[in-house]
């Protein structure tokens, strides 16, 4: 069995754990945020938020020059607090979700492929992080 690096990264959202729970896994709001930069986009997403439940997402190269399909299964789900899923390739995926009142603390703990540098992951991973900080203020406002 193949062990994988264990990366974890973070964010504070300034809005309530029901919004932030539901622009995180409703797919009308994933395509929306989900995505490292600008020049990206999620065109599909599905999510059937349930413990066997499978998601998937597209994300591509708004150039069309580069896309990956991203999906699993849900391990477990704890409605607002905890996200645990098992990707494709056998790696593990667990979101916390710490209700702070006006705020929610994000910690998200996943198994680093083998094929790109921790950092780079890393780096992606926070970035898409960032980019739902910014999605689920703007939106919650």
């Amino acid at each position: 069995m193949q062990t994988f690096e264990n990366v974890t990264i973070q964010a504070t959202v300034q809005a309530p754990v029901e919004k932030v729970w539901h622009y995180w896994n409703e797919p009308t709001h994933i395509k929306k945020w989900n995505t490292a930069s600008d020049d990206w986009h999620t065109p599909f997403s599905e999510n059937d938020l349930r413990v066997g439940g499978k998601f998937a997402s597209r994300m591509e190269a708004k150039d069309g020059s580069f896309g990956f399909d991203f999906g699993g299964i849900y391990d477990e789900v704890n409605t607002n607090e905890y996200i645990a899923y098992t990707l494709g390739d056998g790696r593990k995926v667990t979101i916390t979700f710490k209700d702070l009142g006006d705020a929610t603390e994000i910690v998200e703990t996943f198994d680093a492929e083998t094929q790109n540098p921790v950092e780079f992951q890393q780096q992606g991973w926070q970035a898409i992080l960032n980019n739902f900080k910014k999605y689920a203020e703007e939106t919650s406002k």
